[in-house]
């Protein structure tokens, strides 16, 4: 089985409103391609805090409501999966979560991520944390969703790993080109496809782009209006060695047995002083 995903590298703005028509015009493009699940970035349909809100009284949350309604709409009409970063309020004074909305092929909302691990400004003055890992399936493909800053947290990468998942999406803000290879490594380590959204924005920086289970950069958005569009393929040959031997081995190493079982009774091993 295949699966063709998209990721997207639109400019963000503050305006509901306008960020709901961009993600819609990227859908159709990517529909015309065939793509079955795409991804936006970090706080797309609402406008990411301290970036683009400086107040969440500033924002208009019936528009978001609406937008993300009639993007669900378009999801159900193209039969697309769709993995939508926005603000997710909560019920005053608390502060909103900043979210990953998961809206199946049937225009669900099906689950939602919250980022678990918020900058120092966005846990003081924006937002209030998630707690939980989310993971979803599609044609017999999983992914798993974390977001921005959590590329700095392995131990969120490699919980995914034992998830199960074979592609992370991470929608992002980046501030500083080493998060690309960051998330190149990550991808490796764990022998997971790895698809990263980020805003226009943030061109001058990386581009949106997916990267292969073997750390391979893979394809990239190329402009804000085009969608960048890979087909997932647990059969390629260019993986064999990332997902058919170097995943499982990693996760029986990890496991520990396979070292226990072969623990010594040797004084030269325990003696960590002799030459």
């Amino acid at each position: 089985m295949t699966l063709r995903i998209a990721t997207t590298q639109p400019a963000a703005s503050a305006d509901a409103r306008e960020n709901g028509r961009t993600a819609r015009a990227l859908m159709r493009r990517a529909a015309a391609a065939d793509v079955r699940l795409i991804q936006f970035p970090e706080g797309f349909l609402s406008g990411y805090a301290k970036e683009l809100i400086a107040d969440w009284d500033d924002v208009d949350w019936a528009a978001v409501r609406d937008e993300l309604t009639t993007v669900a709409a378009l999801a159900a009409e193209l039969r697309m999966w769709v993995v939508l970063g926005s603000a997710h309020p909560l019920t005053p004074p608390n502060r909103p979560h900043n979210s990953l909305y998961v809206i199946s092929d049937r225009g669900r909302i099906v689950a939602r991520y919250d980022k678990r691990f918020c900058s120092n400004t966005e846990i003081t003055r924006f937002y209030s944390p998630g707690f939980d890992p989310v993971v979803f399936d599609v044609d017999g493909y999983r992914f798993g969703c974390v977001i921005c800053i959590e590329v700095n947290f392995p131990q969120l990468f490699a919980e995914y790993d034992r998830l199960g998942v074979d592609c992370l999406l991470l929608s992002a803000w980046p501030v500083d080109s080493i998060f690309f290879v960051k998330t190149r490594a990550h991808a490796a380590i764990h022998n997971y496809w790895l698809s990263l959204s980020v805003p226009a924005q943030s061109a001058g920086l990386m581009r949106s782009a997916v990267i292969g289970p073997d750390g391979s950069h893979l394809v990239s958005a190329d402009a804000p209006a085009e969608p960048a569009v890979v087909t997932l393929d647990r059969d390629a040959p260019e993986f064999h060695i990332a997902l058919d031997l170097a995943r499982p081995w990693r996760a029986e190493a990890n496991q520990g047995d396979i070292y226990r079982s072969r623990r010594v009774d040797d004084p030269r091993s325990t003696d960590r002083t002799c030459g």
